[in-house]
């Protein structure tokens, strides 16, 4: 299984492309980030994101997009622009048929480090040792696109992690071997608990 990981910003976008690998391995095959001008018009930013979108859609054919959920927060200036992007990532994908997963922060992190509450540079850290990559994403926005693409592949309720693609253009390096594990991670049970939480929050 391939995921378009997409951490939503109107002046930095992080994006990040992973396959699942036997073993609930992944595998880096793109990391990037689109930027828009901020002296621009919000129209002119938000045409200048979705265009990088449409070439990483087209380009790398994922069967799935991950997008962080956005929440409320103190700088309504900020969330706009973030769910702004969030709507033109999810039309995109949509209108290619592509199934669309919202993930929040905090099931994202429990996903790829075990604690909910983790802050970025040890997403970064866990991101690059899942990945097995020699340094860490930067800037932390694509770390985060590829930690949310990470969270799509390891959610509990689909083992998908397990399934290999079966044919995929990906980037440096080759995995290293390793046992098929069987069973949730801890990694994978502290990202069920961040679920449910979230799910009882909204009630």
């Amino acid at each position: 299984m391939r995921v378009l990981g997409v951490d939503p910003g109107l002046t930095r976008c992080g994006l990040g492309v992973v396959d699942s690998l036997p073993g609930r391995r992944v595998e880096l095959v793109a990391v990037d980030v689109a930027r828009s001008a901020v002296d621009d018009d919000v129209a002119v930013r938000l045409a200048a994101i979705a265009a990088v979108v449409e070439v990483w859609l087209e380009r790398y054919q994922p069967d799935a997009v991950a997008v962080e959920r956005v929440f409320a927060q103190h700088n309504v200036r900020t969330v706009m622009g973030t769910a702004q992007v969030s709507g033109v990532v999810m039309a995109a994908a949509a209108r290619r048929g592509i199934p669309v997963a919202l993930h929040t922060p905090s099931e994202v992190k429990a996903a790829v480090t075990g604690n909910g509450r983790a802050d970025k540079p040890q997403v970064q850290q866990m991101v690059a040792r899942i990945l097995r990559l020699a340094a860490l994403p930067t800037p932390a926005d694509a770390a985060d696109a590829l930690a949310l693409g990470i969270c799509h592949l390891w959610r509990p309720a689909t083992g998908a992690a397990t399934t290999a693609p079966a044919s995929r253009s990906v980037g440096s390096g080759s995995p290293s071997d390793g046992q098929v594990v069987t069973g949730p991670t801890a990694a994978q049970r502290a990202w069920a608990q961040a679920e449910a939480a979230a799910r009882r929050a909204t009630r």
